[in-house]
């Protein structure tokens, strides 16, 4: 019994490792075991709940940001690699949304994949000089909108990103972005 739990523990310490926002409900139905094991489990290793995970992950992510403040970057920061990938989430809000349609105003869609885009250049000064984007489909009042940015090549003074947006598992929104930034 004892070697169960130590190897559940591992292979808990492991998975969250490699995804800190898997929630104990996940874990549970992953080991087949109830969510108190889970919390117990997580207790032993000193592993923290998920809503202090995420702080932590943000943190550490808005550290490594030269271009813009935290306060400037539209969503919450869930992933930052430096050069390479960047992703943000949104909740979409009522205060977002064009009356007459019930839809979120593009302009906040927008806003989020331009902020992600100049954090993810990662450079002192950075701003959008080309935006070539599509609304795939329309988003409504509480739909988490996922933002992902890459960069797909970078020169001495350009960056090229292509810049997605997703909510349910469809994406509603992309963009191909070139940034000017100082070197």
């Amino acid at each position: 019994m004892r070697a169960k739990k130590r190897q559940r523990q591992s292979e808990l310490q492991s998975l969250l490792d490699d995804n800190p926002f898997l929630t104990d409900q996940e874990l549970a139905e992953k080991f087949a075991v109830s969510i108190q094991t889970i919390r117990l489990d997580r207790m032993e290793l000193g592993i923290p709940e998920l809503r202090e995970r995420v702080k932590m992950v943000a943190n550490d992510a808005y550290a490594k940001i030269k271009s813009l403040g935290e306060e400037a970057l539209i969503g919450d920061l869930q992933e930052f690699v430096p050069g390479v990938r960047a992703v943000s989430s949104l909740d979409a809000t009522m205060d977002m949304i064009y009356d007459r349609t019930m839809t979120v105003r593009a302009e906040h869609i927008f806003a989020q994949a331009n902020s992600l885009a100049i954090c993810l250049a990662n450079s002192s000064e950075a701003v959008t000089v080309q935006a070539s984007i599509e609304f795939l489909r329309p988003v409504y009042a509480g739909e988490r909108l996922v933002c992902t940015a890459t960069i797909s090549k970078r020169e001495e003074k350009r960056i090229y990103m292509e810049v997605t947006t997703s909510s349910n598992d469809a994406v509603v929104f992309a963009g191909k972005f070139i940034l000017d930034i100082s070197v």
